[in-house]
């Protein structure tokens, strides 16, 4: 990761070399198409120099010279330690900066591996294909007989897959592929399964939360049947942002490793920008509250004036919708300004068909293509060469991902140009005008519970029906084996025999378990009048984002959703132009179901977490001009949906309100903008993204007799964020009032108080009464020791 500098705000009178001017330059342009005043902060990330290392001595000759033609003439230090340390038999992490070669490190060992002995085998995974389809190239262009490669995911034809399970020897594939097409099948497999040397995973930090979760156990079941077949490989881990990476490690694949942590790799630097959209003259939002440009507008331009610039850019925005958004915005203005450009730019996100993101990924690696707005997709490690700007339209969700995201920039020894541009949201907010919790402050941990018995149960169950559960499995899948077990065989799931449990049904349940937590299916997307598919949506996600009247955006075209239908799993839509964007409405109710954890204060202030049960319906939409006017809000008839998770809340005794000089009006809005705002900050503390949580507030809870603020994970048994938000409340909590405190607004914006997704239209919302409720627990927690009632 690059290291903060101690810029200040400005740095105009710095000395400025001549491999510093292009990224002035950059900015210059970025300043005269919008306001001058929108950049908060300029940090400047320092340069460094690289340290090379020998060798290592059992490096074949011929990986040696296929490294020497693409003018690679000596390992880094960090890729020479990682690799010594996987060939002598050690698990390794090895978590260095964006693009500082860590592939090469985890490939020395593994090829060295399976040029010395024919039968040998590795496994590499990555959690996007994108990547996957990037290591293979990097392995085939080295030009090595006999270590034939192979891709093994959803995209592989089925003719190719017997010939990777035959013939292949460095598999790339994912976790879901292992989960469903090689565990399951392992008999298959037995080739691989029996000689397998090495077990790489890229990019480890992405396996957090419930995927995270999941992941680890898919990782435990490979090492159990890995060694049925008389194997115990070797495993190789790889991130440029995680937080105590050897714990990490420890966590994901169950074992000890060693890290590798000091980057030797060269750094040309970069000037990051912190970068607030100016509000909108005339244009008023929900309740009469001011609004900024857009997060994805504001980038959309930028994208296009660098361009203009000559400037290769990526842009990275939140959603699928939003990236199709911005690429057909900046292309229209590229139309008005340089049409010759117009087609340099595109967009790239999940759900396109396969042969569109190859083609995608071919045009951007070539240059053929100047500014992508993309999603996630493409801020895991493929290979992105010569990208000249980075721009960050939102708060991805993590600070890793922050660093992942800025590290697509940089272009030889020219510093590389970077810009956050702050959504209208709490934490964007919050962050353009803290710098310190950006820069020279640590990335997350990731957060993960493979002992969480909703994910460890349905493991448990494919795990037996790989190969019967013994007592020697026990240690291998945690402290909370035991009790699952025991749940599984009442529910008839698994069978207690002398020899172990077995899974007693002859299909096996990987189908049954979803890694992402999606909710299992995909709803197809496809247009009514020519019955082409377009694409694919998490079928959880489908009546929020495909409900009937919802505007669709495909490859810069729009569309408009005709019907939804469930339980076919189609959703059916039509090209239209509608002069407005939509955002879907819900409701929900939250009973508490166990409480767990109470932290009772004497001023009248208690603090709960436990399990609760969320009931959760898509009520309607609003639709909303581009500018953020909004026009109107339409209803929906939609299935509800019921989640069993975990959440932390805290109580006020109704007299302590009344007697901080709120009055009985005034506290339903003050909770409610105090609960909208605690979410909007969490995921600074929990790693965790605003959408994978969820919250809810009312002035008497049934369940606590009191006015309650709920805040809750969105993952069946919890993925951990709302204990974790818990275990740091007093800390949350303070930078949510800070941030209400000082948001400029007169009654409440997007930028403090109001949400996205709020069910209730964001009524009421009392954005004074919200900084007197966090004001009363903040000095509660800080003047008194709790007395702690563990159930």
């Amino acid at each position: 990761m690059w290291l903060a500098g101690n810029a200040g705000p400005e740095r105009e009178n710095d000395p400025v070399t001549a491999l510093d001017r292009r990224s002035d330059d950059l900015l210059a342009v970025l300043r005269r198409g919008g306001d001058p005043s929108a950049v908060t902060h300029v940090e400047r990330l320092p340069r460094q120099e690289g340290r090379t290392a020998p060798w290592p001595d059992w490096t074949p000759d011929l990986v040696r010279t296929a490294l020497a033609r693409k003018g690679i003439h000596a390992p880094w230090q960090h890729q020479a330690d990682t690799a010594e340390l996987a060939h002598g038999g050690r698990h390794v992490i090895v978590s260095t900066g964006t693009a500082s070669g860590k592939s090469l490190g985890y490939q020395l060992p593994v090829l060295a591996d399976l040029m010395a002995d024919p039968t040998a085998c590795a496994l590499y995974f990555s959690p996007t294909k994108a990547l996957a389809v990037d290591q293979l190239a990097s392995i085939e262009s080295l030009g090595l007989l006999g270590v034939r490669p192979a891709l093994f995911d959803g995209d592989t034809p089925m003719e190719e897959r017997d010939w990777v399970r035959s013939h292949a020897r460095l598999i790339l594939t994912n976790p879901d592929m292992l989960h469903r097409g090689v565990l399951p099948a392992h008999a298959r497999w037995a080739r691989v399964l029996r000689n397998l040397k090495y077990v790489v995973i890229d990019e480890c930090h992405a396996y957090r939360g419930v995927f995270g979760s999941h992941v680890a156990l898919v990782i435990r079941r490979l090492r159990r049947l890995a060694r049925m077949y008389g194997a115990d490989p070797v495993f190789l881990l790889a991130s440029a942002t995680v937080a105590d990476p050897a714990v990490a490690a420890r966590r994901l694949i169950g074992s000890d490793a060693a890290a590798v942590t000091v980057d030797s790799a060269p750094r040309s630097g970069a000037d990051f920008v912190l970068w607030e959209p100016p509000v909108m003259v005339d244009v008023e939002g929900e309740n009469g509250a001011p609004v900024r440009r857009s997060a994805p507008n504001e980038a959309a331009r930028m994208m296009a004036d660098l361009v203009s610039a000559g400037a290769r850019t990526l842009t990275f925005v939140r959603s699928r919708h939003g990236a199709e958004q911005t690429a057909m915005t900046a292309r229209r203005r590229l139309g008005d300004t340089d049409p010759d450009l117009v087609d340099r730019v595109a967009a790239y996100r999940g759900g396109y068909l396969p042969e569109e993101r190859r083609e995608l990924e071919r045009a951007l690696g070539s240059g053929a293509l100047l500014g992508v707005a993309t999603t996630n997709a493409l801020e895991l490690g493929v290979d992105i060469a010569g990208l000249d700007a980075a721009l960050l339209a939102g708060y991805p969700g993590t600070l890793a991902s922050v660093w992942q995201q800025a590290g697509r920039a940089g272009r030889g020894d020219q510093r590389a140009l970077v810009v956050f541009v702050a959504r209208e949201d709490p934490l964007d907010s919050y962050l353009v005008h803290h710098p310190e919790a950006v820069f020279g402050k640590p990335v997350e941990a990731p957060v993960i519970d493979p002992g969480n018995p909703h994910i460890l149960g349905p493991h448990l169950a494919c795990a037996a029906a790989e190969h019967r559960l013994t007592d020697d499995d026990l240690e291998l899948f945690g402290e909370s084996t035991t009790s699952v077990i025991a749940d599984l065989v009442r529910q008839k799931v698994l069978r207690a025999r002398p020899s172990g449990w077995f899974h007693h049904e002859t299909r096996h349940p990987a189908d049954q378990v979803d890694l992402r937590g999606s909710g299992g299916g995909q709803i197809a997307i496809v247009e009514e009048d020519s019955g082409r598919l377009l694409g694919t949506v998490d079928e959880a996600r489908a009546p929020a984002a495909v409900h009937p009247g919802a505007v669709h955006l495909h490859r810069g075209q729009t569309y408009s959703v005709l019907d939804l239908d469930l339980e076919s799993g189609v959703a059916l839509v039509h090209l239209d132009r509608p002069e407005w964007t939509t955002i879907a409405r819900s409701v929900s109710t939250v009973e508490i179901t166990e409480t767990q954890v109470t932290d009772t204060y004497p001023t009248g202030i208690r603090v709960g977490l436990g399990k609760v049960c969320v009931t959760e319906q898509v009520v309607g939409y609003l639709r909303r001009r581009p500018g953020g006017e909004m026009i109107d809000m339409i209803g929906l008839d939609m299935p509800e949906h019921t989640l069993h998770t975990r959440a932390v809340w805290y109580t006020i005794d109704h007299d302590t309100l009344c007697g901080a000089g709120l009055l009985d009006r005034d506290i339903p809005g003050s909770l409610h903008a105090a609960e909208h705002a605690a979410i909007g900050l969490l995921p600074l503390f929990a790693g965790c993204d605003r959408w994978d949580i969820g919250g809810l507030s009312t002035n008497l809870h049934p369940d606590t007799g009191e006015p309650t603020v709920i805040v809750y994970d969105g993952f069946p048994g919890g993925a951990g964020f709302a204990d974790r938000g818990h275990a740091v409340l007093g800390q949350w909590l303070t930078a949510v009032r800070e941030a209400v405190r000082l948001c400029p607004c007169a009654a409440g914006c997007p930028s403090c108080v109001q949400s996205p997704k709020c069910g209730n239209g964001n009524q009421p919302l009392d954005k004074a009464g919200a900084v007197v409720v966090l004001d009363l627990v903040v000095q509660a927690m800080a003047a008194r020791t709790p007395v702690a009632l563990t159930a």
